[in-house]
C-alpha cells in the first residue's frame, strides 16, 4: 500500500465522473511509473463500499484464473474466493495492478465492457506502453485510457495547504497581476517545487520533513529504479545503452538533441534507446512544427527535437545541480538553470492539459544564415497558434518571438520568466509558476 498520505490530484474528479457514469468502459491509467497511478487508484477506492486490488507481481497465483476463464463473471468469482471478499457489481470497485505482468489479464480486459459492464475495473502497471505496443489495435473502442504525470506546482501548492496561493494566481492575469510579496512567495515555492520536483514520493517526503536532503534521496532511489527497468524495456538493446541515452537526453536539455553527441554508441543505437526512452515515459519530446496551421503535428519535424526529462528534480539530480544556486538566484541565466525553467514550463503544459489523450509539445524553429529564431513552445488553443518564449532573466530581447508573431500573423504572445504578470503591446507576460493558466 502507500508509503505517504495521499494527496489532491488534478486527476481525482477525473476518476470520480467515471464512476458515476451510466455507460461505463473498463479505464487504463497510464503514465510513467512512480507518478501515483495506484495512489488515485486506492483514493477513489475509498469511496466505494468495497475495494480489491489484484497486484499482478505480488499475487501470481491469480494469473491461472485469467488463463483459465473467458467470462469476466467466472473471473471475479475465482478472485472473490481467493481475496475472500464479495465483488458485487456497482458496489465493488476492482483494482488490476501491474496488469502487465499478467498478459492473459491485460488482453481480456476488453471482455468486461463486452460482457460485465457493470462493473468498475480500473488498470493500471509500469511499462504499459509496451504491452500495449504487443497487441496490435489493443481493445479499441472497449477500454478509456487516462494518462497521469508527476504533481503539477498547483497540487504541490495544495500538497502543501497553500490553496489561498493557488485561487490568487489562478485569478491574476496581465492586466490583474499579483502584489510583489505574493508574487515573490510564489516564486519562492517554486523554487522549491524545482528542486523537489513533482514525484510523488519525494513531494510527500518534503511535505512531511520540509528537508531537500530527504527528499533528495527519495529522488535518488527513484532514479536508480528507473535505471533497473532498462533491462526489461527490450532485449535486443542492452540497458547500458538506454542508460547513456537517457544521461545524455539530462544534458542535452534545452537544445536540439544530437545523436552525435551520446558517446560510444552509434545512430540507430540512440535512436532506438530514445524512443524506449520515450514509451516509458522517463524522456518527453519537445518536436519542430513549422506552425503554418493546425494541427501541429501536421507540419512536426521529427528530426529536429527537444528532449525533455519527466521531472525537473530528477534532472538536477543527475546533472549533479548545487540546488541551493536556484533558491538564491534572482534569475535563471546560467545555462542549466535556463534549461531547468524551459523543461518546468513544457511539463506544465503536459500536465494541464486533458488527461484523456496523449499530449505532444512543439517548439518553432527557423534557421536562416545571420537571421535564426527559435520559439520555446507553441500551443494550440481552440484556433489560434500561441507561442510561448521562456525567459532565464527578468527582462530580455523577444526577438524570436515577434519574428514568429510577424511570420504568423498570431495576435498574442506569451513571455514567462520570474517576472510579475504583466503585458507589452500584445505580448502577455505570465510568471513561470502561473504557465498553466493559459492552458
Amino acid at each position: 500500500m502507500d508509503k505517504y498520505d495521499y494527496f489532491i490530484r488534478k486527476i481525482d474528479p477525473v476518476l470520480q465522473a467515471w464512476a458515476e457514469e451510466s455507460d461505463r468502459k473498463p479505464l487504463l491509467l497510464r503514465g510513467a511509473r512512480q507518478v501515483g497511478k495506484s495512489s488515485a487508484v486506492r483514493n477513489l477506492g475509498k469511496k466505494f463500499e468495497d475495494y480489491i486490488e489484484v497486484n499482478f507481481d505480488n499475487d501470481k497465483e491469480v494469473h491461472v484464473f485469467f488463463e483459465k476463464y473467458n467470462s469476466p463473471q467466472e473471473i471475479c468469482d475465482q478472485l472473490s474466493l481467493f481475496y475472500k471478499k464479495d465483488i458485487v457489481a456497482g458496489q465493488t470497485l476492482v483494482f488490476f495492478d501491474e496488469i502487465q505482468s499478467c498478459p492473459a489479464a491485460f488482453a481480456k480486459i476488453r471482455y468486461f465492457y463486452e460482457k460485465y459492464p457493470e462493473l468498475h475495473l480500473i488498470a493500471a502497471g509500469s511499462l504499459l506502453e509496451f504491452a500495449i505496443e504487443e497487441i496490435p489495435s489493443f481493445a479499441v473502442g472497449r477500454i478509456r485510457s487516462i494518462f497521469l504525470y508527476p504533481f503539477s506546482f498547483e497540487e504541490f501548492l495544495l500538497a502543501l495547504n497553500e490553496h489561498m496561493l493557488v485561487e490568487a494566481y489562478r485569478k491574476a492575469d496581465p492586466k490583474n497581476p499579483l502584489s510583489e510579496p505574493i508574487h515573490n512567495m510564489l516564486n519562492k515555492l517554486l523554487k522549491i517545487f524545482l528542486v523537489i520536483g513533482g514525484m510523488p514520493e519525494a513531494v510527500a517526503k518534503y511535505v512531511e520533513t520540509k528537508s531537500f536532503l530527504e527528499s533528495q534521496m527519495v529522488i535518488d532511489d527513484l532514479i536508480t529504479t528507473f535505471k533497473s527497468d532498462f533491462a526489461k524495456y527490450k532485449k535486443r538493446i542492452q540497458s547500458v545503452y538506454i542508460d547513456n541515452v537517457f544521461e545524455s537526453a539530462a544534458h542535452q536539455t534545452g537544445g536540439k538533441f544530437v545523436y552525435e553527441n551520446v558517446s560510444q554508441l552509434n545512430n540507430s543505437q540512440v535512436k532506438q534507446s530514445l524512443e524506449l526512452l520515450i514509451m516509458a515515459g522517463l524522456v518527453i519530446p519537445v518536436t519542430h512544427s513549422s506552425a503554418n496551421g493546425i494541427p501541429l503535428g501536421a507540419e512536426a519535424n521529427f528530426k529536429r527535437r527537444n528532449m525533455l526529462l519527466l521531472d525537473t528534480g530528477m534532472f538536477l539530480r543527475m546533472l549533479d545541480f548545487d540546488s541551493s544556486k536556484i533558491m538564491i538566484a534572482d534569475d535563471f541565466k546560467t545555462i542549466n538553470m535556463g534549461a531547468l525553467a524551459e523543461m518546468f514550463v513544457g511539463l506544465e503544459i503536459l500536465k494541464a492539459a486533458s488527461c484523456h489523450t496523449i499530449n505532444h509539445l512543439y517548439c518553432w524553429n527557423r534557421e536562416k544564415k545571420q537571421s535564426s529564431a527559435q520559439v520555446d513552445y507553441i500551443i494550440q488553443k481552440n484556433d489560434r497558434i500561441i507561442p510561448i518564449e521562456v525567459k532565464s532573466g527578468l527582462k530580455g530581447s523577444m526577438t524570436s518571438l515577434r519574428i514568429f508573431m510577424q511570420e504568423k500573423n498570431s495576435q498574442i504572445g506569451i513571455r514567462t520568466s520570474l517576472e510579475n504578470f504583466g503585458e507589452i503591446d500584445n505580448v502577455m507576460i505570465y510568471p513561470l509558476y502561473a504557465i498553466s493558466n493559459i492552458i
